[in-house]
C-alpha cells in the first residue's frame, strides 16, 4: 500500500479524503495547524519548511500521493492569509515533495474551486501569483484590501492554483509525476458554515443539478471519492486535468464550453 500526505485532513473534504484512503490500506500523513500528524502553520515559511523536513525525515524512500487541501475562504479572512495558504501554502508544498514523489512515480492533487469558473476572480492577482510569486511583494499589495470582498481574493488563488497545475502538469509528468487539480463545488464544510449571511444567500442561489430540490450543499464524501481517485495509479491517464466535483453546477452555468 502506498502513502499518502494531505495538507488541510481535520475536517471537511481532507478528513473524508484521508478516511477513504484508509479504508483502502494506504497510510496517510495529514498536515494540518490543528490536530495534524505534522502540525504546520502552512500560511507561513517557516511551517512549509517543517513540514517538508518532517516528510523528507520520515519518508526518504519517497511518496506516493501529495494532496494540497488546506485552504481558508473569503468572507472574513484576511485576505494575506488567503493568497499564503490557499496558493503558496499548495504551491511550495507541492515543489517541496516533488523528489520524494518521483522516486515513486506519484501523483500531486491540488484542491481547486468551481469558482474560477465564475468570472469573479482578481486576474491582476492571478497574473501576479502565476508570473511573478513573491509571496512577500503580493502579501504587501494586498494587504489593506477589505476582507468582506475577499471571494475575489478566494478565486483569484484557486484560478492560480489550477493554471499553475496545468502549466506544471506536462515537465512533471515527464518525470514521472501526475499532476491534477480537481475543482469542488459548494461543499458542506466549516469553512462554508462559517459563510458571510449575503454569501450564504448567492451560493444556495445556484443550484447542484444532482442535488436539485434538495440540500443545496453537496457532502464531503462526493468530492472526497473523485480526489481520492485522480490520487490514485487507477487514474494514471490523467495529467494536468482541472477536474470539477461539483455535481454539474459548472455544465449548468456554462453549458457550451468544452474545456
Amino acid at each position: 500500500m502506498g502513502v499518502y500526505v494531505i495538507t488541510g485532513a481535520s475536517s471537511g473534504i481532507g478528513a473524508k479524503t484521508a478516511e477513504i484512503l484508509k479504508k483502502h490500506g494506504h497510510e496517510v500523513v495529514n498536515i494540518d495547524l490543528k490536530d495534524g500528524d505534522i502540525s504546520a502553520n502552512l500560511a507561513t515559511k517557516e511551517g512549509r519548511q517543517f513540514a517538508l523536513n518532517a516528510l523528507h525525515e520520515q519518508y526518504p524512500d519517497g511518496i506516493d500521493g501529495m494532496i494540497c487541501n488546506a485552504g481558508v475562504a473569503g468572507g472574513r479572512a484576511p485576505i494575506p492569509l488567503i493568497v499564503s495558504l490557499n496558493y503558496f501554502g499548495a504551491t511550495v508544498m507541492a515543489e517541496g515533495v516533488f523528489d520524494l514523489l518521483k522516486k515513486k512515480h506519484g501523483s500531486c492533487t491540488v484542491t481547486s474551486s468551481n469558482s474560477i469558473a465564475h468570472g469573479d476572480a482578481r486576474m491582476d492577482v492571478v497574473g501576479m501569483l502565476n508570473n511573478n510569486p513573491d509571496e512577500a511583494r503580493i502579501v504587501n499589495l494586498v494587504k489593506d484590501y477589505d476582507p468582506a470582498g475577499g471571494h475575489a481574493f478566494y478565486a483569484a488563488t484557486k484560478y492560480a492554483l489550477a493554471r499553475w497545475a496545468r502549466r506544471m502538469s506536462a515537465q512533471w509528468g515527464a518525470s514521472g509525476v501526475r499532476l491534477n487539480a480537481v475543482a469542488p463545488g459548494n461543499v458542506r464544510t466549516a469553512m462554508t458554515d462559517n459563510l458571510l449571511p449575503e454569501q450564504r444567500v448567492a451560493m444556495e442561489a445556484i443550484q447542484v443539478p444532482t442535488h436539485y430540490g434538495d440540500e443545496p450543499l453537496m457532502d464531503p464524501e462526493e468530492v472526497a471519492n473523485v480526489i481520492a481517485f485522480v490520487a490514485s495509479p487507477e487514474a494514471r491517464g490523467l495529467n494536468g486535468v482541472v477536474l470539477f466535483a461539483d455535481g454539474g453546477t459548472d455544465a449548468l452555468l456554462h453549458s457550451e464550453k468544452v474545456y
